[in-house]
């Protein structure tokens, strides 16, 4: 097998594990209140990819058999500081995402998170960035993408679970920026589980102060809490950094964003949910936005470049 194909398959793997987590954070809704759930679920996360960090340190370690830190404040100063301003961001989306599939389908809050591809474009204007005209493309089919799969004729209005989504995917495009602005300047691995670990802390604190956590009802939560956090979170970025090693950038893009189909398919099979044609169609026209938004720019030839 070539690694280009391995590469395929493990972010195929990686893009099935996050849209069927989805399902995980539905039923954990069961047990237990969204600011535990995250809080759990984002700390084992972090702690998963404690011992990843450690393998890769080793790996990357001289021959002079000093022994690695696993974080070194000297050399890891900005993946710790980016990691914190992820891992807040972080917070904010999956917070708002957990709340969101309280009161909506899984199906629909795969779908929606990935309108964040039409955020991205309005927050780089704010932040001077260079925006692709086919993204403006995306914006509008995002847009006619959502109002077909959350409007029905019977009722105009936004569902409040829909609603919540719609700002978690805002608040993953700003994360995406902080990445964007960190990820080149530090170690990404390390940026991550940073992130996670702090996100984790804060849901914690929320638990705390906003809810009443009962140990026998995270103990029964167990297996949503460890599919996501150990699954989705820790294998799941793990699987993402190895195959993307190999993997052409927008080929990778386009098969992690089966995520969304995934959650559709998931919540179908697992919790019974369905959608009308016109929901479906919505979805479709989503998920034509998110194709287009990863086609790789036409680079101009130059003058002396046979055409």
């Amino acid at each position: 097998m070539s690694k280009k194909m391995r590469s395929n398959i493990l972010l195929l793997i990686t893009a099935a594990i996050w849209g069927s987590s989805f399902v995980a954070q539905k039923s954990g809704m069961d047990y237990i209140e969204p600011f535990t759930y995250n809080g759990i679920r984002t700390l084992i996360g972090g702690l998963v990819l404690i011992p990843v960090i450690y393998v890769f340190s080793k790996k990357n370690a001289g021959t002079d058999g000093t022994p690695q830190k696993i974080f070194d404040w000297e050399k890891d100063k900005v993946s710790i500081i980016g990691g914190l301003f992820c891992g807040a961001a972080l917070f904010v989306a999956s917070s708002l995402q957990q709340f969101g599939v309280m009161y909506t389908t899984v199906g629909k809050a795969g779908f929606i998170t990935t309108l964040y591809i039409a955020f991205v474009p309005i927050i780089s204007i704010f932040m001077r960035k260079r925006v692709r005209p086919i993204m403006w493309l995306c914006v509008l089919l995002g847009a006619v993408g959502f109002y077909l799969l959350c409007m029905t004729e019977a009722s105009l209005k936004l569902e409040f679970g829909d609603m919540l989504v719609l700002l978690c995917a805002a608040a993953f495009a700003i994360h995406i920026q902080i990445i964007d602005y960190y990820s080149p300047k530090g170690d990404g691995i390390k940026i991550s589980c940073v992130q996670f670990l702090f996100a984790g802390v804060l849901g914690l604190i929320c638990m705390a102060i906003f809810e009443t956590p009962d140990l026998g009802n995270i103990l029964a939560c167990w297996l949503p809490i460890l599919y996501a956090g150990v699954l989705s979170c820790g294998i799941g970025y793990t699987l993402q950094v190895v195959a993307q090693a190999d993997a052409d950038p927008t080929a990778a893009s386009l098969i992690l964003s089966l995520e969304s189909a995934f959650a559709a398919i998931s919540g179908a099979l697992v919790l019974h949910e369905s959608m009308t044609l016109r929901q479906l169609l919505g979805c479709a026209v989503i998920f034509c936005a998110v194709i287009l938004s990863n086609l790789p720019e036409k680079q101009a030839k130059l003058p002396n470049e046979p055409k």
